[in-house]
This record gives C-alpha cells, structure tokens and sequence, in this order.
C-alpha cells in the first residue's frame, strides 16, 4: 500500500474513532447533564428540547445535526478544500447516526464531573479531527474558514456563537446548566489549544555558525524564510549569526531537531508569537 494510500487510511480512521467518540460523550455526559456542547450539536440540542418541552414532538439529533452542516459543508467543499470536506463528513455523519443508535448510558450524576470530563472528551475528538485534516463540522468549518484566510487562531471566536446559543438555553431553560455548559466547552476550546497547534506561531531566533544551511532546511521543512542578523558574541567577541523565523508551532520542535543535526553547537530561542502581519505562508487543506 502506498504512503498516500496509508495516510488517508489513517485519516479516514481519525476521523471515525473521533465521530465515535463524540456521540458516545453526547450519550453520557451530556444527556445526563443536560448540557450544551459548542457548536451545531449544541444547537441541535437545543432544537430538540424545544420541540419536546414546548410541542411534545420528539426530533431526532442526528437528522437536525445533518441538516445544520448542509451549508457548512457546501462551502467548506468550495473554499477550503475537497479532502478535507469529505474527510470530515466521515465524523459528521457517524457523529449523527451512532447519537441515534447508541444506548443512554449514566456514568455520574456529578454535574462538575460531568462539565469538565465531557469538555474534555469533547476537546479530544475535535483534536483528533484536526489533526487528521478534517473537522468535526458546523461552526469548526467556519473557525478553520476564518484561520485559512486571516492567518489566526479562530477557535475562541467559536465561543462567541456558543455564548448566544447558551443564552437562549438560559433564557428557556433556567442558568444553572447554561453556565455548566460555559465550563463544558471552555475545557473543550483548551484542549483543543493544547493538541492542535496549526495556527499558534512561534519566533525561532538561531544563533549558528552555519546560517545558510539552517535557513534552506527551515525553508524546505515549512516553507518559511528566514532573516540572517549579523550580530556579535559579546562573551567571544566574535561575530555571529542570528536568524530570524516565525513559524507554525506544531512544526518548532521538528525545525529544531533537524537544526541541532546541522549544527550541535547552535543557540535557540522560541519565542511565542501571538500575532504576525504581513505575508505568512499556510500549507492549504486538501
């Protein structure tokens, strides 16, 4: 089987463990909760305690959570890439049919338990999304839309729709679950920063005897330039140089393993870097 052939294998595995995993959290923690989750299965949530509360109609979460990323995915398919949108209606639709399929199942009546451990979970499958080139659908396709053309980590903007979502909830339902579901999915924005580094950046500053090596391995590894500072070793009094990078932070570590192979002796400093203007190159989504 070929390299490409195994990665897509890999990812298509990613994406399914991920589906799985998300609509047995929905089938514990957050049924037994009552909580929110972010995103369009928050909203789909949200739908059906509506429907049952107020018209005694009993809606199925996987249909309503289809139905919601029918847009999403149209211009995910357009804008973003044509892989990475089939990919992710693998965790999609697996996310809709198994929350239908899969038993209710109680785990702990411990609300505070519950937020933090099912945001967490939450957290980790999202990542596992990611970090397969997909997602996990509704407003990540929009968060990934927002970092691909604006160079910035959007995910934290996602917290914004939440909040509106969470509101209504309130406003229906009582606050006590509505601010529950604030640490849910709060947990799972953190662990998403944690697992998926993308479109977090670091400043590399290397001071190397060896700077035209170093900056083609950085170029060929991440597509990056580098700035070569001519500086001065105060404590040799000899001259150096210093070269300049920002890269993607899930690149750093790899940059700077393969950069202690060319030169053992060079100094490095990670810098992390919140914002960077100007041309900054992405490998796009498939």
């Amino acid at each position: 089987m070929s390299k490409g052939r195994n990665n897509e294998v890999s990812r298509v595995s990613l994406c399914a463990l991920a589906g799985l995993i998300m609509a047995i959290n929905v089938q514990t923690f957050v049924h037994t909760g009552g909580l929110l989750p972010g995103g369009f299965a928050g909203v789909a949530l949200l739908f059906q305690n509506i429907a049952k509360t107020f018209w005694g109609v009993k809606l199925s979460y996987g249909t309503l959570y289809f139905f919601l990323n029918l847009i999403p995915i149209i211009i995910s398919y357009k804008k973003i890439g044509k892989k990475f949108t089939i990919f992710s209606c693998v965790t999609i639709m697996l996310n809709a049919f198994l929350t239908d399929v899969i038993p209710y199942k109680i785990i702990t009546y411990d609300i505070l338990l519950i937020s933090i451990f099912g945001g967490i979970i939450n957290g980790f499958a999202v990542s596992l999304c990611l970090i397969a080139g997909a997602t996990s659908g509704g407003t990540d396709f929009i968060a990934i839309y927002i970092s691909e053309k604006f160079g910035v980590d959007a995910f934290n903007y996602v917290l914004g729709f939440n909040a509106c979502v969470l509101i209504c909830d309130g406003l229906l339902f009582g606050w006590s679950k509505a601010l529950y579901s604030i640490l849910f999915q709060y947990a799972s924005t953190q662990v998403i920063h944690i697992m998926y580094k993308r479109y977090q950046k670091n400043t590399l500053l290397i001071v190397t005897d060896k700077p035209a090596e170093v900056a083609g391995l950085i170029s060929n590894m991440t597509g990056h330039g580098a700035t070569d500072i001519h500086a001065f070793g105060s404590y040799e009094n000899t001259p150096r140089s210093m070269l300049y990078s920002v890269i993607s932070r899930e690149e750093t570590a790899q940059v700077i393993s393969e950069v202690k192979k060319i030169d053992t002796c060079a100094f490095i400093n990670v810098i992390k870097t919140e914002n960077v203007y100007g041309k900054f190159w992405m490998r796009p989504n498939d």
